[in-house]
C-alpha cells in the first residue's frame, strides 16, 4: 500500500465512522434545548411550568450546595463527568471494524476476521485430525483464541496445535502482528462415566 489513496480506503474500510454516537449526542442535545426554550417561552407568556420554571430552576442551582446532602451533590457531578468522558472518549477514539488487512504489495486487502478464524479453524482441524466442530477461533484485533476440545483419550500437544497456529497466521500476511492464545479442553471423565 504506497499510495495515500490506497491508506485512506483500508482506513475507512477498518474503521467505523462515529455516526450513531454523534446522533445521540445531537438529539439528546436538541430535546434539552427544545424544553428550556419551551419553559422560557411558558415563563414569558405567564404560563405555567411543564417542570420546573426558569426561576424555579435558577433558584434550585444556587441552593444546590447548600440544600443537598453533600453526598448526592458528588455522586451527580460524577456522574455528569462520566457522561462527558463518555462522549469526550466516542469523539477522539478511533471505532474498529473487525477486520485485518493483508499484505498484499500494492493492493489493498481487507479481510473480515470471520473469514480468518474459519480458515484457520479449518486449518488445525486438517493438521490436527479433529472434527471441524471441535475447533472454535476467535479473531480479535490483537489477538487470535483457540479452543480445541479432543475427544477422551485423544493425545494432543498445546504446543503442537500453538506452531500450527502460528505458521498458518504467518502465510496470511496479516499486516497487524497477533498473538495466538491456545487452550485446549478436555471433557472432565465423571462426564465420560454418565
Amino acid at each position: 500500500m504506497s499510495t495515500p489513496v490506497l491508506r485512506r480506503v483500508v482506513r475507512r474500510e477498518t474503521h467505523s465512522p462515529r455516526t450513531v454516537a454523534t446522533f445521540v449526542a445531537v438529539i439528546l442535545l436538541i430535546l434539552a434545548l427544545a424544553y428550556i426554550g419551551l419553559e422560557i417561552a411558558l415563563s414569558l407568556a405567564a404560563q405555567p411550568a411543564l417542570l420546573l420554571g426558569p426561576a424555579a430552576a435558577g433558584g434550585w442551582l444556587v441552593g444546590l450546595p447548600t440544600a443537598q446532602p453533600a453526598g448526592l451533590v458528588i455522586a451527580g457531578s460524577v456522574i455528569l463527568a462520566l457522561i462527558g468522558v463518555v462522549f469526550v472518549w466516542l469523539a477522539v477514539a478511533p471505532g474498529r471494524l473487525s477486520k485485518h488487512t493483508i499484505d498484499a504489495g500494492d493492493r489493498a486487502v481487507v479481510v473480515d476476521n470471520g473469514v480468518i478464524a474459519s480458515a484457520l479453524a479449518q486449518h488445525l482441524s486438517e493438521e490436527t485430525g479433529l472434527a471441524r466442530e471441535n475447533i472454535t477461533v476467535g479473531v480479535g484485533h490483537r489477538s487470535v483464541n483457540v479452543t480445541v476440545r479432543p475427544g477422551a483419550g485423544v493425545p494432543l500437544e498445546k504446543s503442537a496445535v500453538q506452531s500450527a497456529a502460528e505458521a498458518e497466521l504467518q502465510t496470511y500476511r496479516l499486516t497487524r502482528n497477533v498473538r495466538t492464545r491456545i487452550r485446549i479442553e478436555r471433557p472432565d471423565e465423571k462426564e465420560d462415566s454418565l
